[in-house]
């Protein structure tokens, strides 16, 4: 029996989004019925909404949510009714050949739930990252939920299924990160300020913030970052290397996705340094540089997707570290909303007012 539940649906590509009532599917094998709590509006919801990740139309949105199981199908034993669970979209196959390598968080199976929720008059409905969680129900592959402390706030657990555990990985797994490192991070939105809390959790010691917007700068400082560049103003690639003796930084992690970015984030850190891209580029986007410089400075060169996570490993690890105090995650909820406010929320992002708008459900 489906369940009638209201969604944030896009319709078109670029149109506003509308609130809409969706039909989601009982649980069948492998799959989890969730009653969302909360959910984070990101970036690349945005992505869904504008075309830039597909023509799949029409996509119920959201993704970076937390909330209770209410019911699961036959075979799930990782889950059970009643359980508090952070949403991922990297549930792993356990198959492939990543995880049969032992590298489950490369997985390249990585599933969704089978069944399709849909619109009343029966058009299935693309689920963003295969969640879609802008709903008061939705329908995921058991192996999308991860179990954490009940007593978490929704609000703030929810925001660890997405930008802000893309952040944290980009510094902690990707980048190794580690005691006396020097650190520096472009674009200081939600995931760059969650690479600022990364690197100072890894033990870095000079962590130094990249942005245009000096209040994106006065949110890094905020999450740790003991120097602030405005690219706007200054250059940062020589600022960097003046804060680092000349030398450049261990890591570079670039949170923004453009090639300008890129190339200031490879000639700002050290000789055998790394460079992270956790940034989202589009399709059009090119990278030109000269590669004797590629072949001459070293180190590595490394993609982040989704902060390289195992969602089973590190999301009780981070939301342990936040009832701990040692990780601000509630300092990234710049407003509480409503289901009905998504798309001024998305505006409200596109002008960088806000770290993350939660929908609370």
């Amino acid at each position: 029996m489906a369940n009638e539940v209201r969604a944030v649906v896009s319709r078109a590509k670029g149109e506003p989004v509308s609130l809409e009532t969706i039909l989601v599917p009982d649980p069948g094998p492998g799959e989890a019925l969730v009653r969302v709590q909360a959910c984070g509006v990101c970036h690349t919801d945005l992505h869904y909404k504008l075309g830039g990740i597909g023509d799949d139309y029409p996509y119920l949105l959201g993704h970076e949510a937390a909330g209770v199981v209410e019911s699961v199908g036959p075979d799930v034993t990782d889950v059970a009714p009643g359980d508090f669970v952070i949403l991922n979209w990297r549930a792993v196959c356990g198959q492939c050949r990543a995880c049969l390598r032992g590298k489950p968080w490369y997985c390249f199976s990585t599933h969704n739930a089978t069944q399709k929720m849909t619109l009343t008059d029966g058009t299935e409905l693309s689920p963003a990252l295969g969640i879609g969680a802008f709903a008061e129900k939705t329908l995921v592959a058991a192996g999308q939920c991860t179990k954490v402390d009940p007593s978490t706030p929704a609000a703030v657990a929810g925001l660890l299924g997405c930008g802000i555990m893309a952040g944290i990985g980009a510094a902690l797994n990707t980048g190794s990160v580690g005691r006396g490192d020097s650190v520096a991070v472009f674009g200081c939105g939600g995931v760059g300020n969650a690479a600022i809390a990364g690197a100072r959790l890894g033990g870095a010691t000079t962590v130094i913030g990249v942005d245009l917007d000096d209040r994106k700068l006065e949110w890094a400082r905020s999450f740790g970052a003991t120097h602030t560049i405005n690219g706007s103003s200054e250059d940062a690639v020589a600022r960097i290397q003046e804060l680092t003796g000349g030398f450049g930084v261990d890591v570079a992690i670039e949170a923004i996705g453009l090639p300008e970015t890129y190339r200031q984030a490879f000639y700002a850190r050290d000789l055998a340094g790394t460079v992270v891209l956790v940034g989202v580029p589009t399709p059009e986007m090119k990278l030109e540089l000269p590669l004797l410089d590629v072949f001459g400075r070293g180190g590595s060169l490394k993609s982040s997707w989704y902060g390289d996570c195992l969602p089973s490993r590190d999301f009780p690890m981070l939301v342990d570290l936040f009832h701990q105090g040692r990780l601000p995650l509630d300092a990234f909820v710049s407003e509480e909303i409503g289901i009905g406010d998504v798309e001024a929320a998305f505006t409200k992002m596109h002008e960088g007012k806000v770290l993350r708008s939660v929908v609370v459900l």
